[in-house]
């Protein structure tokens, strides 16, 4: 038996499959056929996960899955832009387009404590689990680096002085908010299901 990961996002799908480095095997949702963007109707990213892992289950049939919801929380913003990261600056809006909304509303205030939160839920058989994971930080005031994708540039986690687009691949999935929720699912999953997830 293995796992389907319910997103469309290929820098999702690359970082996922670099933290759990071949320990849980997954599938992806092109790899069942699945090709239907999967919306993200709720006010939190807890409702949002949960909603995208019931959506694949009840079109596909697949009773393994799980799915995830990341937002970033920006103290000076009043916790924007939290849920609607991914659409900040438009339905359409892409990374850099994000990036310059939050650079610009945050201006040169002071306060630029931040966080990352992702909320992952795993379904299994009609039972749902969930498994969150923060990394608290501060946002700079112009962009650092060139890897990693959507808000990376601007982020620096608390205790480093660089973003995390110019940490390694290893070090930023080792402390980001999406390596904690996945560390929390492959620890439960090698518990409960050591033999079925071989």
């Amino acid at each position: 038996m293995k796992l389907v990961f319910c997103t469309n996002n290929q820098h999702k799908l690359q970082e996922v499959s670099q933290i759990m480095e071949g320990k849980i095997q997954f599938l992806s949702l092109r790899d069942i056929g699945y090709d239907a963007e999967i919306p993200e109707p709720y006010a939190t990213l807890s409702e949002n996960s949960k909603y995208k892992s019931q959506q694949v289950k009840n079109a596909t049939g697949y009773n393994y899955c799980f799915s995830e919801d990341t937002g970033l929380f920006i103290e000076s913003l009043n916790g924007e832009p939290g849920v609607f990261s991914a659409r900040y600056a438009g339905e359409n809006a892409n990374s850099k387009e994000n990036i310059e909304k939050v650079l610009h509303l945050l201006g040169d205030a002071p306060n630029r404590n931040a966080y990352f939160k992702t909320v992952i839920t795993l379904l299994l058989d009609n039972e749902t689990h969930q498994f969150e994971g923060i990394c608290k930080g501060e946002i700079t005031h112009q962009e650092m680096g060139e890897d990693g994708f959507g808000y990376d540039p601007i982020f620096i986690p608390m205790g480093y002085k660089q973003s995390f687009a110019q940490l390694s691949s290893e070090e930023k999935n080792t402390i980001s908010h999406r390596g904690k929720a996945i560390a929390l699912l492959i620890e439960y999953l090698n518990s409960h299901l050591p033999i079925r997830l071989s």
